[in-house]
């Protein structure tokens, strides 16, 4: 007799290209083999399951025990193994190309390494867009599942919320399962008697049908509070599984696959753009939550919540490109990776060609992971390692994609082009160790900077901006003057890891980037400049006039603005240069002209160190004669000196910034006050090091200094030589 009701359970274990160790370890001893113990009680009981790739590849080498079991559970027909982009990427953040290529490769993956077949995907942060259902077909697959308000926001009332439906792109038909928000918000936090009563409803009310849940893995047991509750104590999934073979008269739990082979389709569906409710609500603008919250709050509050429901929705999950520029300089340059490597892929024909390209194609997918890309209770923007492992594989594709082109020794050069999608002209200079990205139109900004040694963009920063969560802190100032290591205090619900996070909540009023220009009232202090006051020129963002020059051997950017430094108009001209003579070092020469004779003139150049983390003993400021003078958060105000110096030991990195003339050299560390599933945090993003000079203008109404960016990677260097010999 075919049952009453089927169920899909289904598992999606991730964690980031880029993350810690450490939480790869925690996420598997409390989550994910535990999870496994409890399936292998229970025979009857089958699962789908979907893992990263970026998690499969460290389970590839820290948990082949881990694998073997999952391998054996496939064997028995107990799993069924879902495949989906390879590491991750929100689908919306990619070039068509790489959907298909991504999916295809770990699908490829999957069936080799599981000896299965690979029919079905998990979509990344259920991020859907109608194009992506063509690309999804191209590469092999049959059916996937999205959340139940992707199909209300279709104009779906709640009782055409089961089973599953066709969608088309461009011909192709892709079966889509409407995941239950009630499922997923009841598992595994309700008795399990209160979700076998949800499910005995649909059965009567849908008889024939299919339930489809499908969730984190990590709240099984990694996520605060969980594993006590799933495993320890309460234990949660022990009960569930056990309810739901007792109940298996009228109550079948089915694989995706089987559900799709058993039950027809009910029709047809065309989803809008869409992601799960708290992640549109996270892509709006900051100022626009508070006034959505309250719109949303008076409507639940109406008679008519339920007819209006599937009507009020938020944004887009794109938006977090404008919300977050430099959530947007990484989408921009893993496009540039992409597009040349698109263009390497038709002229290639060698072997060892195709296997450096395929290289330098899987670095460009990791680079693709989503988790940097957003930020909200969940979301990784504002860890710093998370973004440094994004542009660690971006650079190495850019690296290899130059291998492909034939650079080799030393070289350089230079093009323009609009390399962050703003409608503007910037510039890459570009070498064997570098790659510098400038910003002609915000300030003249060098707004990246990536060595290669090391894969590390030193200009991977991060403003300090307004969160809608900030007030949370504020309303709780005093409360939190102690705060424990291990157990969080909490206040309502949240979470603090630190005590007077609210005194450290600061907004910033330019990008933290490198040559940013200031012209600074005279008398401002070191405190005024930390907060953002005392500008009085007119540089920070002003737009600036640009021409390049290149020969064989040197490239150079010159941009230049005539402005406002107070009620007085000069020029400022600022000269790039790199060379292969010294590839390790960046020229700047400063050049001012048209100042007020007998003015006393304040000038300032702020660079931004990111990359290099605080915190650490053997990560510090040193001076010019080498001493050190301070971790890398300090606060340092130092007296005229014509060198400061940043290290990190254990990247391998020492960053010397030289001065023609002596500079008074003030330094303080960027951090911001964030959120993340683990609460609330102050997270240091980067080091700011501005040399500032004080001068009287003379007859020549002129003044200029060159400063020398050198970065230092030999450290670096040998270390992977010598774990090249020991491998």
């Amino acid at each position: 007799m075919s049952p009453s009701l089927r169920l899909i359970f289904a598992v999606h274990n991730h964690q980031p290209v880029g993350n810690f160790d450490g939480v790869f370890e925690q996420a598997c001893r409390e989550a994910y083999e535990p999870f496994l113990d409890v399936m292998g009680e229970f025979p009857d009981i089958p699962v789908t399951m979907h893992i990263s790739g970026s998690l499969l590849e460290w389970l590839q080498v820290n948990r082949t025990e881990y694998l073997d079991r999952i391998k054996e559970f496939v064997r028995l027909g107990q799993l069924e193994i879902l495949g989906g982009p390879y590491f991750e990427p929100i689908l919306a953040s990619i070039p068509s190309r790489d959907r298909v290529g991504q999916i295809q490769a770990y699908v490829q993956h999957l069936e080799q390494f599981f000896d299965t077949t690979v029919r079905g995907m998990w979509v990344p942060e259920r991020v859907w867009e109608p194009s992506f259902t063509s690309d999804i077909v191209d590469a092999g697959v049959e059916y996937t599942i999205l959340d139940d308000s992707h199909f209300r926001w279709a104009g779906f009332s709640d009782d055409k919320l089961h089973g599953h439906y066709l969608t088309e792109n461009e011909g192709r038909l892709l079966s889509v399962f409407p995941d239950d928000e009630t499922l997923r918000y009841t598992i595994p936090w309700s008795d399990p008697e209160d979700t076998i009563d949800y499910l005995k409803n649909l059965a009567e009310r849908f008889p024939g049908t299919i339930a489809s849940f499908g969730d984190d893995g990590e709240k099984f047991g990694s996520w605060p509070g969980t594993h006590s509750h799933v495993y320890g104590e309460k234990d949660w999934l022990r009960r569930f599984f056990s309810t739901l073979q007792e109940n298996s008269e009228w109550l079948q739990v089915v694989t995706m696959g089987q559900a799709v082979d058993s039950v027809a389709p009910l029709g047809k569906v065309y989803l809008p753009n869409a992601s799960y409710r708290e992640m549109t609500e996270w892509a709006l603008p900051t100022e626009q939550q508070p006034i959505y919250q309250e719109a949303l709050k008076s409507l639940q509050e109406g008679e008519n919540w339920e007819q209006t429901k599937p009507f009020f929705r938020a944004g887009l999950w794109r938006n977090f490109l404008v919300k977050y520029p430099e959530s947007n300089e990484m989408y921009c340059r893993s496009l540039e990776v992409s597009d040349r490597l698109e263009k390497l892929s038709a002229e290639l024909k060698d072997s060892d060609s195709l296997a450096t390209l395929q290289a330098a194609r899987m670095e460009l997918y990791r680079g693709q992971c989503n988790c940097p890309y957003w930020h909200g209770a969940f979301g990784g923007l504002y860890l710093p390692h998370l973004r440094n492992a994004i542009y660690k594989h971006l650079i190495a594709a850019d690296s290899l994609v130059e291998t492909l082109q034939g650079r080799s020794g030393r070289w350089v050069d230079v093009s323009v082009q609009d390399y962050n999608l703003d409608g503007r002209k910037e510039i890459r200079l570009a070498g064997d160790r570098f790659i510098a990205y400038f910003a002609p139109a915000r300030g003249g900004h060098l707004y990246e900077f990536d060595v290669r040694e090391t894969k590390t963009n030193l200009l991977s920063t991060l403003n300090r901006r307004p969160e809608p969560y900030h007030q949370t802190i504020i309303d709780s100032a005093g409360i939190h003057d102690e705060v424990d290591d291990i157990d969080f205090n909490t206040h309502d619900g949240h979470r603090f890891k630190q005590a007077d996070l609210d005194k450290q909540i600061a907004y910033d009023r330019w990008p933290r980037k490198s040559l940013v220009d200031h012209f600074l009232r005279p008398g401002t202090t070191f405190e005024e400049f930390q907060h953002g006051n005392g500008e009085i020129g007119d540089f920070l963002l002003g737009v600036y006039e640009t021409r390049t020059r290149k020969s064989a051997k040197r490239v150079e950017v010159v941009m230049s603005r005539k402005g406002r430094i107070g009620e007085h108009v000069a020029e400022l001209r600022k000269t790039i240069g790199l060379d292969t003579n010294n590839s390790s070092q960046i020229e700047i020469q400063y050049e001012l002209s048209g100042l007020p004779v007998g003015e006393e003139i304040h000038f300032a150049v702020e660079f931004n160190f990111a990359g290099m983390a605080a915190g650490q003993p053997d990560r510090y400021f040193y001076d010019s004669r080498g001493q050190q003078v301070g971790p890398l958060e300090s606060i340092l105000e130092l007296p005229s000196g014509d060198r400061i110096g940043l290290a990190d030991e254990w990247l391998g990195i020492d960053v010397g910034l030289e001065f023609s003339h002596p500079a008074e050299i003030w330094t303080f560390p960027i951090q911001t006050v964030s959120q993340s599933e683990g609460g609330f945090e102050l997270v240091h993003q980067s080091s700011t090091v501005v040399p500032f000079w004080k001068f009287i203008v003379d007859s020549s109404q002129s003044w200029s200094a060159t400063l020398l960016l050198n970065v230092d990677t030999s450290a670096a260097y040998a270390r992977s030589l010598s774990t090249l010999s020991i491998h």
